[in-house]
């Protein structure tokens, strides 16, 4: 793991036991974003760019908040090694869950978008307005981590996860009991939630490339696999797999009220197939508050059915 000197700004590896304690920034990407060559090797024209410019305020930021380390996938990951890409991100869960804290830097919320809100009713609408809660990679980054600190594109404090909790778990769809119990894969209130409820959190999201729909989700569910870019949809197909050789939940087959609905209006005319998988995230986007009622200990991979008794619930259980 490569974290980032937050007083010299140079980049070191460390190892297992060693990593020391470190603080880690979740974004979004733009254009002018800086590679770990540049900023290894930073020129002009790289300490123009506005990655740059954000790398530095949060290494001060960490500086200021007695931080040595700091960890930004931009900057420590070098993504011309695609053995290097694929252990980032079967490890990137796990990094952010031990992060001593995460700083989220909101670039597209602005201090004069705030004052023009107004109220803190519209402050906080316009705080869930921001393009960091549409990407599949940040859904992992608003989970894992133990501590939340939100920054507008100022760098001014917005505040924590508990000060937006009632309008983040509305924005994203994720119950307050899982928003505030999270930090680590062992932690009950996380493990409460069935694996069709955390599909149905992802599928509000998106990514630029089809395959990290898939891999985005690997440390949500404590899966490691390979990552294959030109698999296109039968990434998700692989998750699933990975999934139901993992984890004893069948509510991972009670996807799609809404899509099978619409499915069948068609099926006559398009002769289409549905299978026991889905075929995305968007499939789970209706699902409701699930429990498993049996503990399946083994699932033949040439069954052509399987009946399984799956109970809805008409809200979620309280904590």
């Amino acid at each position: 793991m490569r974290l980032i000197n937050t007083e010299t700004l140079e980049l070191s590896e460390f190892f297992g036991s060693n990593i020391p304690a470190y603080a880690i920034l979740s974004h979004t990407w733009t254009k002018e974003e800086v590679t770990l060559r540049e900023w290894a090797n930073p020129s002009d024209t790289t300490t123009s760019k506005a990655g740059y410019k954000k790398t530095c305020m949060a290494c001060g930021l960490a500086r200021r908040d007695d931080h040595a380390w700091i960890w930004v996938d931009t900057n420590c990951i070098n993504k011309t090694s695609s053995a290097e890409l694929s252990e980032a991100i079967n490890s990137m869960f796990e990094w952010y869950s031990n992060a001593n804290v995460c700083y989220v830097y909101l670039e597209d919320v602005t201090e004069d978008s705030l004052a023009e809100a107004g109220s803190s009713d519209s402050i906080k609408a316009q705080f869930c307005a921001s393009r960091w809660f549409t990407r599949g990679w940040t859904l992992q980054e608003l989970i894992a981590p133990s501590s939340l600190v939100f920054y507008n594109r100022e760098w001014a404090r917005l505040g924590t996860m508990h000060d937006f909790i009632l309008k983040i778990s509305e924005t994203t769809g994720i119950d307050n009991c899982y928003l505030l119990d999270r930090g680590h894969l062992d932690h009950s209130g996380f493990l409460d939630s069935c694996i069709a409820t955390r599909m149905s959190w992802v599928s509000r999201r998106q990514t630029t490339r089809v395959e990290d729909m898939a891999y985005c989700m690997l440390g949500f569910f404590d899966i490691n696999m390979p990552l294959l870019y030109g698999e296109g949809p039968k990434a998700f197909i692989r998750l699933q797999e990975e999934i139901i050789r993992r984890h004893n939940d069948h509510t991972i087959f009670a996807w799609g009220d809404g899509f099978r609905v619409a499915a069948g209006r068609h099926r006559r005319d398009t002769n289409l197939q549905i299978g026991l998988l889905a075929p995305s995230p968007q499939a789970f986007a209706n699902t409701r508050p699930f429990r498993p009622t049996i503990v399946i200990d083994h699932i033949a991979c040439h069954a052509d059915r399987i009946w399984l008794p799956c109970h809805s619930q008409h809200k979620w259980p309280q904590r």
